[in-house]
């Protein structure tokens, strides 16, 4: 038995044990002995662990479960491995990647719902408590190497902002490195990038041939290579976590062109074509059922004939973006191959977080905030003007709500409803050629996302510590899946899991399960959703029913609510209540009670702040606001960015164009605004200013801008409509330069920094923008400065 066998791992950090030997005065005395230092090893054997988890893909997307979209890597690795038929997610994004790397339910650790809508209640707070250390941390307190690539959807908006705090960053929760974002969704061609918590930028752009999933998998490969050959006796942790295929479906137009024509059949075939693919493939049983449309969603035959070309288009594209994502993950897995630690390591490919996205509206949606921002732009005619632009860096495009449900074959509903496996059943596959005989197999035992945590740890030999940084720990809620590695035929042992998202509910418990569909569909945001008391449950015998496709709850009434009590004795047990189904409304921190970076009604911006997300930005949306900028304007004439948030999909920007000052809002990509000074900005120190009369009367109205030079007016003009939500959910804030995507075409994603100086930039909003001169005087300045103190 080795030193790193017999050390006792159940209170983590390890403590130091001081050497009891002879005291000795001179080191050459013949009695000076000290045990050799032995470093920190997880227990003989233990392998190396990568997990890959893809973003919104359903369980019928991948063609190693039967689906349209090729993914060899993924066939590849089940042909040696095992594929598991009956893994759950949450049904949304933040909640399962929580949930898998705490191993805990996710409303336990705080994530009953995306960052983005954190509440002050503690299912939903979006803060992971102390008593529930990530497996990340506990592997790396034993010895583990441990890193993680591309997204990170965990860090609560209000710690964010380039100060943190950086607790429930990743480098702050077990991984000694990251890269990657730390929002629900990335731009592929100009992403918002960290490099562990520092903001990098990408060395290149699309028109170079850059693409985020390609640079993930390029750091993730330089990264293992280096951790073995500078430590090849310590195993690695690797959660490798693409952006693909969340929307914005970005990828290079060569991987496009393979998919031409695959889907000119429409979904409603798609769906039919894959389920007997799924049945041959042995995915699902042989006689199972295909479920009905679910409600709301139309028949390929109702779309208009010519939007056709159009949705085709997007499935085209999705299809690709998968494929290219399985590819790049290959790419990772042919380097652990090339290191010849493949076979020692306990490979995760978890297909999707959640099902397939019906956020993209009916007809699909240029813009994929759409959704919530202008479902009325969204016309075919509209997306047929802009058909050669999906895909590529000029569109933030989601396909239609028929698709995603076609990607889920052969379940109802999608992403965002729990309630059904169609929003919680994605295909996972394990490969672990060291620690697993079977091969090609299939496995139909029950399992969830927090059942991942259990079976690592148990897989290298280490126990879930009780404390960890001296706190005492919740215990794990998941299940090991190890049992079922080499007998197809073991009884589960996850017998009882409850689901709940923006009420949308569920519970299983050995196979039967009520369920309840709540409010609006999810392609709507905004809207009433009626009351919790007139949802309508379902009861489905599992066992029987592989599909959810006959519910007895009219002949079985006492069973459901035998299952319905179930569910709210978990539910209680799991932080599940309150149940809250609102959605836009708790983008408003007000509202929602969660805090806020910036308080008050002014904040103060300063040169080289970058990479601010949009939480850590006084919200100057729905509302009157100004700009003002003291700068120092070179004899040259004023060139280059003062001040931006956004990118090309939505933001707004004051900055310097042939000498002039100028403001420009872009809507959504779709609708831009300009208002120009009349004359150039004069060489010296002078003060420059944006007001924003907004129109009022409700959400996402327009507004009238004027720009001042050292309180004279020079420019007016209108903005007719505004975001009512977001700029974005991944461009940021910088001053001085405009990062990533450029807000304006005026000037490239390169060389736009402002030429002059900027001494401060100062946002005002509602009643603190009013200024008679137009003006902000240094007394001004004072007063806020110590009114912060």
């Amino acid at each position: 038995m080795s030193a790193n066998d017999s050390i006792q791992r159940s209170v983590l950090p390890i403590p130091d044990r001081k050497p009891v030997t002879v005291t000795t005065y001179e080191a050459k005395d013949p009695d000076t002995r000290f045990a050799p230092i032995t470093q920190l090893r997880p227990p003989a054997g233990a392998p190396n662990v990568l997990v890959i988890l893809l973003d919104d893909v359903g369980f019928g997307a991948s063609s190693a479960f039967g689906g349209p979209c090729r993914t060899p890597t993924a066939e590849r690795l089940a042909a040696n491995g095992l594929k598991y038929n009956r893994f759950h997610t949450t049904a949304l994004c933040s909640p399962s990647r929580a949930a898998m790397l705490s191993g805990r339910n996710h409303h336990a650790v705080g994530m009953g719902s995306i960052t983005e809508m954190a509440t002050s209640a503690p299912g939903y707070n979006s803060m992971r408590p102390n008593t529930c250390a990530p497996l990340a941390e506990i592997l790396k307190l034993n010895g583990y190497s441990t890193a993680q690539f591309g997204k990170c959807h965990e860090v609560p908006v209000f710690e964010s902002s380039p100060i943190g705090p950086f607790d429930r960053w990743p480098t702050g929760s077990g991984f000694e490195h990251f890269y990657g974002f730390i929002g629900g969704e990335d731009n592929q061609y100009y992403p918002a990038l960290y490099d562990d918590t520092v903001p990098v930028q990408p060395d290149r752009g699309p028109e170079d041939g850059y693409h985020l999933t390609e640079d993930i998998a390029d750091k993730a490969i330089a990264w293992v290579r280096q951790q073995k050959s500078l430590a090849p006796d310590k195993p690695f942790f690797i959660y490798f976590a693409p952006g693909a295929t969340h929307a914005p479906h970005h990828v290079p137009q060569e991987w496009i062109a393979r998919y031409k024509g695959r889907f000119d059949q429409g979904w409603d075939q798609v769906r039919e074509e894959t389920f007997a693919r799924q049945k041959k493939l042995g995915v699902i049983p042989a006689d199972c059922e295909l479920t009905a449309r679910s409600e709301g969603i139309p028949a390929w035959s109702e779309t208009d004939p010519k939007l056709r070309p159009v949705l085709a288009r997007q499935m085209e594209i999705y299809a690709a973006f998968l494929e290219h994502a399985d590819y790049h993950a290959g790419r990772v897995i042919d380097a652990l191959a090339d290191l010849r630690v493949l076979d020692d390591t306990l490979v995760y490919y978890i297909i999707g977080d959640n099902g397939a996205s019906a956020e993209g509206t009916l007809n699909g949606s240029f813009h994929e905030q759409a959704v919530g921002e202008a479902p009325d732009l969204m016309t075919p005619e509209f997306l047929m003007e802009r058909i050669d632009d999906f895909g590529t860096p000029r569109a933030n495009n989601h396909y239609a709500v028929g698709w995603a449900h076609a990607m889920n074959t052969p379940y109802q509903w999608t992403k965002q409803v729990a309630s059904h496996f169609g929003g919680t059943r994605n295909g996972t596959i394990v490969h672990w050629p060291g620690g697993i005989r079977a091969k090609g197999e299939l496995r139909s035992q029950f399992h969830h996302v927090i059942d991942v945590a259990p079976t690592v740890l148990e897989a290298a030999g280490l126990p879930h510590p009780t404390f960890v940084n001296g706190v005492q720990q919740e215990p794990l809620h998941g299940v090991s899946m190890l049992y079922s590695f080499g007998d197809a035929q073991a009884a589960e042992r996850h017998e009882t899991q409850y689901f709940e998202m923006v009420c949308n509910r569920g519970i299983f418990h050995k196979g039967w399960m009520a369920v309840t569909r709540h409010g609006n569909p999810p392609w709507v945001v905004i809207g009433k959703q009626g009351p919790l008391a007139d949802d309508v449950w379902e009861l489905y015998d599992t066992n029987q029913d592989w599909t959810q496709a006959h519910d007895l709850a009219g002949r079985m009434p006492q069973k459901l609510a035998e299952l319905q009590r179930l569910f709210e004795l978990e539910a209680g047990k799991y932080n599940v209540f309150p149940l809250d189904d609102r959605k836009a409304e708790r983008a408003n921190p007000d509202i929602a009670g969660r805090p806020t970076v910036v308080r008050g009604s002014t904040q103060l911006l300063f040169p080289g702040m970058r990479r601010i997300q949009e939480n850590a930005v006084i919200n100057t949306k729905n509302k009157a606001h100004s700009v003002t900028a003291e700068l120092e304007i070179a004899d040259a004439g004023a060139r280059g960015v003062i001040v931006a948030q956004g990118g090309s999909m939505g933001g707004w920007a004051l900055y310097a164009h042939e000498g002039k000052l100028r403001y420009f809002y872009n809507f959504l990509g779709v609708q831009h605004s300009a208002v120009t000074a009349a004359g150039p900005l004069p060489a010296g120190k002078h003060q420059a200013r944006m007001e924003f009369a907004y129109d009022g009367g409700g959400m996402g109205k327009g507004a009238t801008v004027t720009l001042y030079v050292d309180g004279q007016p020079v420019g007016s003009g209108r903005v007719e409509r505004t975001h009512a939500l977001f700029f974005s959910m991944d461009e940021t804030a910088e001053v001085g330069c405009d990062l990533g995507e450029p807000v304006s075409p005026d000037y490239g994603h390169r060389d736009n920094a402002f030429n002059g100086k900027i001494q401060w930039v100062q946002i005002d909003i509602d009643k603190a923008t009013q200024d008679a001169d137009h003006l902000v005087a240094a007394e001004e300045r004072f007063r806020l400065i110590m009114a912060r103190q």
